[in-house]
């Protein structure tokens, strides 16, 4: 079981950039062998999952094509979310989740996260 971390957010421009990180808090932990998403959730809507990555490699909400990328250190220990472009619907509470029991059908979907940050607040200003 894996406790994470993200950092990285706060205030930015409209059409700048922004990199957020995850990590986990058990020592080392690497996320090589997982399948982890971002997701964003603002006050009132839904959360909806931004990107994830997994054996079968990168996904990303049409939102975010061409903008946003996930990657992760050469040591698979954090996971990144380089966010460039932002624009103002961009705000939101950032988290990032992982499948760490049973399968999943797509790791862009909350309900198949089992683990979760607490957060990470991302305001892009215009």
């Amino acid at each position: 079981e894996a406790q994470l971390v993200e950092s990285g957010g706060g205030l930015v421009r409209a059409g700048g950039s922004l990199r957020l990180s995850c990590a986990a808090s058990r020592s080392g932990f690497r996320f090589v062998d997982y399948a982890i998403g971002w997701f964003r959730q603002a006050p009132g809507k839904e959360r909806e999952g931004i990107s994830c990555i997994s054996t079968s490699g990168p996904e990303y909400a049409e939102s975010v094509k061409g903008r946003f990328i996930i990657g992760s250190d050469d040591d698979w220990k954090t996971v990144y979310l380089q966010m460039n472009a932002v624009k103002p619907e961009d705000t939101a509470t950032y988290y990032c989740g992982i499948v760490v029991e049973g399968d999943y059908n797509d790791c862009l979907l909350p309900s198949d996260m089992d683990y979760w940050g607490v957060g990470t607040l991302v305001t892009v200003s215009s």
